[in-house]
C-alpha cells in the first residue's frame, strides 16, 4: 500500500506525514554510498589508508612514539606506494586521509582508528595518549567520502578498530584489553547487536599482546589463522564450532619480527602478507591459499603491519552463515 498523500486528506490537526520504516541499511547505498563490512575474507573494494606524511620528518625518539626503530620516511613511503599497487592491481579503491597531525605518527595506522560495520563506521578513541586525537582526521575524511559515522566512542570508552574482527554478519569477536576497555567494548557491541549481529564473542587480550589481529586472522569462510601461544580458547572454539580449520603460525621467530598473521584478504583464499617469514607463506600456500608478499619492513617500525594501516570501506558481503 503505497503511503497516503497529506494532500489528499481533508483538513485536519493530525499529522499526516509518516515515518518511514525502511531500514538503515537499505538506505546506505541510497542516501550515503556503496559501503560496509561483514567479513574479513569479502573481496575487497575499497579501503582507507594513510601514506605516511610530514609526520614522519625529524623523529628522534622512538619509545615516545612506541616505534620499535627509527624509519627512513622515503622507503616508507615507497614500501606504501608498492603496497597500495597491490590493492589497486585487485580492484581495491584506495582512498587517502590526506591530513594528519604533525606529532602523530601513528596515524599510518588507519585500523585502529576506525572500523567498518555493515552499516557505516564506528569511530574509535585510541587507548594511548600518543594517538588520541588521530581519529579526528578519519572522521573528516570519512564525512568527505559519504561514509556514516554510526557511533563514536565516548566517555571512559577506548576502542580500537583492529579488536573487531568479523566472521560474517552473524558473527563477530571482540577484543577487550589494554587498548579497549569494557566500557568501549560495550559501545561497540550495542552497535554491532543493533544491526543483528546475533553472536557477539568478547575475547581477552592477554598482557603482551595489543589486538585481536596481533595472533589471529581470517582467511575466508573456512580458514582461519593462530598464533596458539597467544589465542584464547574462547576464539579456537567458536571457530572449530563454525567449522573452521585451524592454521597455526609455528616459527615465533617470523611472528615476533615479521607479523605474518597480520595480512589483508584481497578475496577468500587471497591475501597479501610481509615479506620475510618464508616459512609460513610455504605452510599458507601448502594449505591453498594465494600468497602475495610485500615488504613493509620500514613501516613494520612502527610496530604494525598491512592488516593494521588498511581500514576497509567496502567489501563483498558474505551474509548469514
Amino acid at each position: 500500500m503505497t503511503p497516503e498523500d497529506p494532500r489528499d486528506t481533508p483538513r485536519s490537526v493530525g499529522e499526516r506525514w509518516f515515518a518511514d520504516a525502511t531500514p538503515f541499511e537499505e538506505d546506505l547505498p541510497r542516501y550515503w554510498g556503496d559501503w560496509g563490512v561483514d567479513s574479513e575474507y569479502g573481496g575487497l573494494k575499497a579501503v582507507l589508508v594513510r601514506r605516511p606524511g610530514r609526520e614522519w620528518e625529524g623523529l628522534t625518539d622512538p619509545v615516545a612514539i612506541r616505534f620499535r626503530d627509527l624509519p627512513d620516511p622515503a622507503k616508507a613511503r615507497d614500501q606504501h606506494d608498492q603496497l597500495m599497487a597491490v590493492y589497486a592491481q585487485h580492484g581495491v579503491k584506495v582512498h587517502y586521509v590526506e591530513e594528519m597531525a604533525p606529532d602523530k605518527p601513528n596515524g599510518l595506522f588507519c585500523r585502529d582508528l576506525c572500523v567498518m560495520t555493515p552499516e557505516g563506521a564506528i569511530l574509535a578513541r585510541p587507548a594511548l595518549a600518543v594517538r588520541r586525537g588521530e581519529e579526528r582526521y578519519l572522521a573528516r575524511t570519512l564525512g568527505q567520502l559519504g561514509v556514516p559515522i554510526i557511533r563514536t566512542v565516548n566517555g571512559r570508552g577506548t576502542f580500537e578498530g583492529a579488536d573487531l574482527m568479523w566472521l560474517d554478519r552473524s558473527t563477530a569477536f571482540l577484543g577487550l584489553g589494554n587498548r579497549s576497555n569494557a566500557d568501549g567494548v560495550a559501545q561497540v557491541e550495542r552497535e554491532l547487536r543493533a544491526m543483528g549481529c546475533e553472536h557477539v564473542i568478547q575475547v581477552q587480550i592477554g598482557y603482551g599482546s595489543v589486538h585481536l589481529d596481533g595472533f589471529m586472522n581470517i582467511v575466508d569462510s573456512r580458514t582461519a589463522v593462530c598464533f596458539p601461544w597467544k589465542t584464547p580458547f574462547v576464539v579456537v572454539a567458536a571457530l572449530r564450532d563454525r567449522g573452521f580449520r585451524l592454521l597455526e603460525i609455528a616459527n615465533v621467530h617470523e611472528y615476533q619480527s615479521v607479523m605474518p598473521s597480520n595480512f589483508v584478504a584481497l578475496a577468500p583464499g587471497l591475501i597479501v602478507m610481509p615479506a620475510g617469514a618464508p616459512e609460513t607463506a610455504r605452510m599458507y600456500r601448502q594449505a591453498g591459499i594465494e600468497v602475495i608478499e610485500a615488504d613493509v619492513s620500514e613501516l613494520q617500525k612502527g610496530w604494525g603491519a598491512m592488516h593494521c594501516m588498511t581500514t576497509f570501506l567496502k567489501r563483498e558481503p558474505v551474509g548469514r552463515r
